[in-house]
């Protein structure tokens, strides 16, 4: 077994061809903090070395999978972060380095010789939704959702993976309206392998893992190399270098600096019932008037 600070892994106790990464943060979710893509990282290596291992299957502690990056403490602040800079101008390269380290600590997953299932019970949501998107195999519990909501403000999924697992039309859909969708639905879609009751999750995962497990490792090893190739030679790697971009535009331009603002103010759970909400999202000159205002508050405190 192998503990870090966000996850663990460790041999399945009844077939030890399995391994299983559990992302360790129950008490918020599971939620990404700076250590977790490096600990997925070095979960993906531990298991890779250890030769018995034939499949990994990834899932979260407690209530859900992940509820994506831990920020309602760091939103409501004026902090200096690579990936929220105060200054001006922002450094987009700078912020560019951190996700683009996050991303492949969750590709990972995607590259590792080993087939990787995500078990998702509860939320895979925004950076929740690119470690599940970046396992090969989904099982989901049908009252399940996934998404990625920062689509509407302040996020691109920097993974890119959306179109690769849905195709344009169905990405397009979530990326333009940051809706969430639950198992069943993304069962239909195709992005789901099974979806079932939440009581049968671990049952039809290990079901499903363990029959991956009797295949040789080299077998899978080719099988999902293929694959991948195909991906790669569609452009995976140039659109996650543009979604990584324009992820830190997207939390630096004048919208994502109002939505900030507006947390620092109102607090992090107000920004996000504005985004989700519906209702028409300050940009332009009007984010600009606001973020002045915002600030005069801010200096004002």
């Amino acid at each position: 077994m192998l503990e870090l600070t966000t996850v663990r892994i460790s041999r399945d106790a009844d077939n030890p061809r399995v391994a299983r990464l559990l992302l360790n943060r129950p008490e918020r979710l599971n939620a990404i903090i700076d250590e977790t893509a490096d600990d997925v990282r070095q979960a993906v290596r531990w298991a890779e070395k250890n030769d018995e291992v034939h499949v990994i299957v990834v899932e979260g502690a407690g209530k859900g999978f992940c509820g994506g990056y831990d920020l309602a403490s760091s939103a409501e602040q004026q902090m200096e972060h690579p990936c929220q800079q105060e200054s001006y101008p922002w450094d987009p390269m700078v912020d560019y380095a951190c996700m683009k380290d996050n991303t492949e600590g969750f590709m990972s997953l995607w590259r590792s010789s080993k087939p990787t299932i995500a078990k998702i019970h509860g939320a895979a949501a925004a950076g929740g939704s690119d470690i599940a998107l970046c396992c090969d195999l989904m099982v989901m519990a049908d009252n399940a959702r996934i998404g990625y909501m920062p689509t509407r403000v302040w996020g691109c999924p920097t993974t890119a993976m959306w179109t690769y697992r849905l195709g344009p039309t169905r990405a397009k859909q979530l990326m333009f309206t940051g809706d969430l969708i639950d198992g069943k639905t993304a069962g239909e879609w195709g992005l789901a392998n099974y979806v079932v009751p939440e009581e049968q999750l671990e049952h039809k995962t290990m079901e499903l893992a363990q029959r991956i497990a009797g295949v040789p490792r080299g077998h899978l090893a080719m099988h999902k190399l293929v694959v991948n190739q195909v991906m790669l030679t569609m452009g995976l790697e140039q659109s996650q270098t543009m979604a990584t971009v324009f992820d830190g535009i997207t939390r630096h331009n004048p919208e994502g600096l109002w939505f900030r603002r507006y947390a620092q103010t109102e607090g992090f759970k107000a920004a996000v019932d504005w985004r989700d909400s519906g209702r028409n999202i300050p940009e332009g000159d009007e984010a600009r008037a606001s973020i002045r205002e915002m600030d005069d508050r801010l200096a004002g405190q």
